[in-house]
């Protein structure tokens, strides 16, 4: 068999994946958004037998979607600065300066990535309520998330302090560069992709977590995680399940899309965040 023929059977089987794995999900939902409550889609109907804005519409009106969507769009960007900064120092420590046991250091910076997410989740608000800090639950949600996804954070930007050319900064400083200019034209540039890529990840993570916006923020604090789940679970109106979806994952689609382009002008050990 000639190569050129085993590259299309190859290219034919990731097209084949990507549709089933992206696009059949993707348009379930859509589907499932689209289906109008005078006529129910029942497993008889390839499609739905009538279709229209109708669930949009009812849960822009008729529920806490507005609400939603301005708390998970403030907590999330406000996460990932928290964490940008916080990681600031770690990464270049890790990243910048040579001691015993850095590789060591950088392992465990890695390891609560392995706790499955909902028990870290359940032991940090746990944490949260013995500190009292769950009591003003906007700043107890945003801090917990920065430290949740802190890892991603440290990781990325680790990754970047080490692309830093040393003689570059040393040049810099023979010249009498102040120590902005310095940042500036030594560190800034290799920075910039994962400074950028630090905070669409940790947006990402954010606007997505469920577990401690559910139980650190009930019922005060709506997000629009928990109103998926609530949509799933004690009500299971799927096709409202299917407008939130949507809502939720399409904006993160496109956030990785450019994600993906920031880190073409990167390292490619940045793939991912986890290198």
């Amino acid at each position: 068999m000639s190569q050129s023929r085993i590259n299309r059977i190859l290219m034919s089987l990731v097209v084949t994946i990507s549709i089933i794995w992206l696009i059949i999900p993707f348009a379930m939902a859509t589907l499932w958004s689209l289906v109008d409550p005078s006529e129910p889609w029942t497993a008889g109907s390839l499609l739905p037998p009538a279709m229209s804005f109708y669930r949009w519409i009812d849960m822009w009106q008729n529920s806490s979607l507005k609400s939603a969507l301005v708390t998970s769009y403030t907590l999330a960007p406000s996460t990932a600065i928290v964490a940008f900064l916080l990681a600031l120092p770690t990464s270049f420590a890790l990243g910048r300066i040579a001691f015993p046991g850095r590789e060591i250091a950088k392992t465990f910076c890695l390891l609560p990535l392995v706790v499955p997410p909902f028990i870290t989740s359940v032991f940090f608000s746990a944490l949260l309520f013995q500190i009292g800090l769950a009591s003003w639950r906007m700043g107890a949600i945003v801090f917990a998330h920065s430290i949740i996804f802190l890892p991603y954070a440290i990781r990325i930007l680790t990754v970047c302090f080490e692309q830093v050319r040393q003689d570059h900064v040393d040049a810099a400083r023979d010249l009498g560069a102040s120590h902005w200019a310095r940042f500036k034209v030594a560190y800034l540039p290799p920075l910039r992709p994962g400074i950028f890529a630090t905070l669409l990840i940790v947006f990402i993570q954010s606007i997505e977590e469920f577990a401690i916006a559910f139980i650190v923020g009930s019922p005060d604090v709506v997000t629009i995680p928990t109103l998926l789940y609530s949509a799933l679970g004690q009500d299971f109106v799927r096709p409202n399940a299917a407008v939130l979806s949507l809502i939720l994952v399409v904006p993160n689609v496109i956030l990785m899309l450019v994600l993906e382009r920031l880190l073409k002008s990167a390292n490619p050990t940045l793939s991912s965040g986890k290198g």
